[in-house]
């Protein structure tokens, strides 16, 4: 008699194709954060072919139930993010995105595909385990405020509650074959940043007329590293980056003004609150000591990841026994974020990485890059490892 392992392996083979057939659709159709419309209604056909309930939340989102046929109140959460980014795709590839400057980027095509191939496993299997899987189709991972708070205020952790939920990512830096997991605090908070500094141009051979707004950002720029070097336990790491830096002059003229726009990133929710207040407060005390007005906006955006220890673990050795224990990685901290990171603070979670890279075959490019793609050979271990897995923390 086969096991529930045996019986994955061979429902993940089964589905293997469709869930490349479907990828690719998805991957030549992509939509903006919460633009999903297309994109969920055919996440919601397929469901309605396999007669799994769902319903509609969070506008595009879409949340569907399996339950088994056997006795138990246990519930988890599987969840996969549909959006796409603003991002022109190299051209060449037959299953190229078929719209101008819109691109699964960072691999949310293979997330959703993946999940509709998890269901029809979990479907097929559905008199073999007790429980209920919920099945968390997001929109707007990649643009504030994040499609996971939008569905955590509108109800998705209740009516059920699961206990816990599971994600997954592909990393294209991590082979085929092999996935990545890491328990505790793994990706970091991000908040946006914009500044600008207001002080008076004029010509550049007489600056003693002016108030150089170049001069102080330069100041404050520099300052604004001491809240990382010097404040920040340096048991936490913190990362402040500016990206972009606008004073329109010229060689012989100081602006009015300079604009900046970077990213604040840390692993503590207190410390970064504090030091929400210790940026401001040193960007303009610095720009009002020399003259100049600063304005100094912190969006919030989204919060840390942390892997509850139990629930990752756990996952990590049905993964050893899925895969084998040489295909299993132990990752380090990852300072990019994830809206995920909103179900990590609210419920035991587990995010971990799929290995969707082949450097022999030249697919190595990072995610959010126009050459970003897949080793679509990871669709069969993704489809067959999170359903293993959600049938192992239920218990089967």
């Amino acid at each position: 008699m086969s096991t529930i392992k045996d019986q994955v392996q061979q429902l993940a083979a089964r589905f293997f194709d469709q869930t490349v057939a479907e990828r690719r659709h998805l991957h030549q159709n992509p939509e903006l954060s919460f633009e999903e419309y297309n994109t969920s209604a055919f996440v919601a056909e397929q469901l309605t072919a396999l007669g799994i309930p769902f319903e509609v939340m969070a506008g595009t989102g879409i949340v569907g139930l399996i339950r088994g046929d056997k006795s138990s109140e246990q519930v988890i959460a599987l969840r996969a993010d549909m959006d796409a980014l603003p991002i022109q795709e190299v051209e060449g590839r037959v299953y190229g995105s078929n719209k101008e400057g819109v691109m699964h980027a960072c691999g949310h095509d293979v997330h959703t595909a993946s999940l509709l191939g998890v269901a029809r496993i979990l479907h097929a299997l559905r008199a073999s385990f007790g429980g209920t899987i919920k099945l968390v189709f997001q929109p707007g991972e990649e643009r504030l405020p994040g499609g996971a708070s939008l569905l955590i205020k509108e109800g998705v952790l209740e009516n059920p509650s699961p206990q816990g939920i599971i994600g997954q990512h592909v990393m294209p830096f991590i082979e085929t074959g092999k996935v990545g997991f890491r328990a505790g605090k793994y990706m970091a908070s991000c908040d946006e940043l914009f500044m600008t500094v207001k002080g008076k141009g004029g010509h550049g051979a007489h600056p003693h007329q002016n108030i150089d707004p170049i001069a102080i950002t330069a100041q404050i720029i520099t300052a604004l590293q001491q809240v990382v070097s010097r404040n920040a336990d340096p048991r936490t790491p913190t990362v402040l980056s500016w990206g972009k830096i606008v004073g329109n002059g010229a060689t012989n003229i100081i602006p009015d003004e300079v604009y900046l726009e970077g990213t604040f990133r840390t692993f503590d929710e207190a410390w970064r609150a504090d030091a929400h207040q210790k940026m401001v407060k040193m960007a303009t005390s610095i720009a009002e000591g020399m003259g100049a007005v600063c304005d100094f906006e912190v969006r919030k955006g989204y919060p840390y990841l942390i892997n509850e220890e139990v629930i990752t673990n756990a996952s990590r050795a049905y993964a050893v026994e899925y895969l084998g224990k040489e295909n299993v990685l132990d990752l380090d901290i990852w300072p990019a974020a994830e809206d995920f990171s909103y179900y990590s603070q609210e419920i035991d979670a587990c995010f971990y990485r799929l290995g969707t890279g082949n450097k022999a075959l030249g697919i190595e490019s990072a995610v959010h890059t126009p050459t970003f793609d897949i080793d679509e050979r990871a669709l069969e271990i993704s489809i067959g490892l999170m359903a293993y897995i959600a049938l192992r923390q239920l218990g089967e």
